[in-house]
């Protein structure tokens, strides 16, 4: 029997009209047509699980093209891209009422992944990629666009 968990860098991908995160009060950051990617480390993560999502983010075609076709990447349309580090992303709900959040990698592992992971997508799209704030309360609003959402899970690239 196969005893190794599945680990994985998860997104949640949100095309938007627009997007921003608050903290105590203050716009930290905001972007206009583009995505909303809302990311999960766990412990084992890697520059592989980071290369390989950001590399499939920024390729995804969701944006419609002149026939109103999803057939357009972020980066065909110029658009921007707002990246939220979640740790939630890797609740446990199976027992109880109370999600656990064990398998969420620890700030000590994620905090160089997330910034890793911010650098690496802000390179491959060209242009700064807006953020919020590793481990704060944040307000997030967005104006999700179709409504257009895609789950990624980096297991999925084997």
């Amino acid at each position: 029997m196969n005893t190794t968990k599945m680990i994985s860098m998860r997104a949640v991908i949100q095309r938007v009209k627009r997007a921003s995160v608050t903290i105590n009060n203050n716009i930290k950051s905001q972007i206009g047509i583009g995505l909303l990617v809302l990311i999960g480390i766990e412990e084992s993560d890697n520059d592989t699980d980071i290369e390989w999502l950001c590399n499939k983010i920024v390729q995804l075609r969701i944006f419609n093209d002149a026939n109103e076709v999803m057939n357009l990447s972020i980066l065909e349309i110029k658009g921007s891209i707002l990246a939220i580090s979640q740790f939630t992303l890797h609740a446990k709900t199976r027992k109880g009422n109370r999600p656990s959040y064990i398998r969420a990698a620890h700030p000590d592992t994620a905090i160089p992944l997330y910034n890793r992971f911010i650098s690496k997508l802000s390179g491959l799209l060209g242009k700064e990629v807006g953020t919020g704030e590793f481990g704060a309360m944040m307000q997030i609003e967005l104006i999700n666009d179709g409504p257009v959402t895609i789950i990624i899970d980096t297991k999925q690239k084997e």
